[in-house]
């Protein structure tokens, strides 16, 4: 199979237009019509990357999808890295907190931005923000910065 400027044109946007399984599908099928070398052929001449044309190929010849885990992905919320920091946080806003002055509603109220809540937190509970603060700054004393 030749491909012309306009077959390259047509299967690049239909590649970019597709997501995660089909978009792998797709190329593993343009690459099965191409034939022996179609994956070097198709990395040359379409920008393709063979990895994800081999899984798409692996896709086709066993009928399973493989499903992108993109939740586990990116940076965990903070809780996950301080638990406690909830606790924390009510426990500053409950002892700022007063009741609505003209006793229509039960509402509280707290007079504390958030700056002022994450000032607290550094000193009220300063060993675990400052034990995470310091993982992450840490650099260990064994590393020579001379030139070698």
């Amino acid at each position: 199979m030749e491909l012309t400027e306009t077959l390259k044109g047509i299967f690049k946007e239909t590649a970019k237009a597709l997501k995660g399984s089909d978009r792998r599908l797709f190329m593993a099928r343009i690459v099965k019509s191409l034939g022996k070398g179609g994956q070097r052929r198709v990395e040359a001449e379409l920008g393709w990357n063979r990895r994800t044309v081999r899984k798409g190929s692996r896709e086709l010849k066993s009928g399973l999808r493989c499903y992108d885990n993109f939740s586990t992905r990116g940076r965990k919320p903070a809780e996950v890295h301080l638990p406690d920091l909830l606790a924390d946080i009510e426990a500053i806003a409950e002892a700022a907190s007063q009741t609505d002055p003209t006793f229509k509603t039960t509402r509280l109220y707290i007079r504390l931005s958030a700056a002022a809540v994450r000032k607290q937190l550094g000193e009220k509970k300063s060993t675990r923000t400052r034990r995470c603060r310091m993982k992450k700054q840490s650099v260990p004393s064994s590393i020579s910065w001379g030139i070698i």
